[in-house]
């Protein structure tokens, strides 16, 4: 039936106008979005580190190498912590590796650069021994296989693609903001700077997005199963 042609009564029985004041009289205001919801796909652990320490790394790491990639602040960028035994640059394809995504309305998967061999990256860079990160390497390690470990910078009002890797990540923000959200599948949160270790299987659709004023800085290694 065309609109005009609708009558007052019709218009307050019609689904959509009832659906609508039902959505209106709902209240959206909530302090959760700035913090952690668990959710599938996306977790916490109970191993946690100290954020003190952690920032004076990160400014330690600094003051000795720059971020490196294409982007810098504006987008992804990162700093290797750890490496193949011996190797002291790292390929440009190391920096990110292997993802696939659906570029485009053909939705069709694509993959994007080489596969990286995780387990290769066994050694934590000498030229950052001594920084707390190095104890959060040896941490880790002690539990997991770890692959790259590396600092990734997200820049403000920027996201990453929408991708999925060959493997799950640990993430542990070392710097900032509520804007700062994670999203795997369907599921998405923030992840507050609290010391805490956060599981994000990256296997599944997933990105990263800095909707804040300030840069996003995590440390983040990929499990290397």
């Amino acid at each position: 039936m065309a609109f005009n042609q609708i009558n007052g009564d019709q218009i307050n029985n019609d689904p959509d106008v009832l659906q609508m004041k039902s959505w209106m009289a709902e209240d959206r205001i909530t302090d959760s979005v700035a913090g952690f919801v668990a959710g599938d796909g996306i977790g916490r652990l109970t191993l946690s580190f100290d954020t003190i320490k952690l920032r004076e790394a990160l400014d330690e790491v600094l003051q000795l190498t720059d971020f490196q990639g294409n982007m810098q602040d504006q987008g992804f960028a990162a700093i290797p912590l750890n490496r193949r035994p011996g190797e002291d640059v790292s390929a440009a394809n190391d920096l990110s590796g292997r993802y696939w995504l659906r570029a485009d309305d053909r939705y069709v998967e694509e993959p994007r650069e080489d596969l990286v061999d995780e387990a290769a990256f066994s050694e934590f860079n000498p030229k950052f021994k001594g920084t707390y990160f190095e104890t959060v390497h040896t941490e880790l390690s002690r539990r997991f296989r770890i692959g790259r470990m590396r600092i990734l910078s997200k820049g403000l009002y920027n996201c990453n693609s929408w991708h999925r890797d060959p493997e799950p990540r640990l993430h542990i923000p070392l710097v900032t903001n509520p804007g700062a959200l994670f999203i795997v599948n369907h599921h998405v949160t923030h992840l507050p700077a609290d010391g805490s270790v956060y599981f994000t299987d990256t296997r599944g659709y997933h990105t990263a997005l800095n909707g804040g004023e300030h840069n996003r800085v995590h440390l983040v290694a990929a499990l290397a199963y």
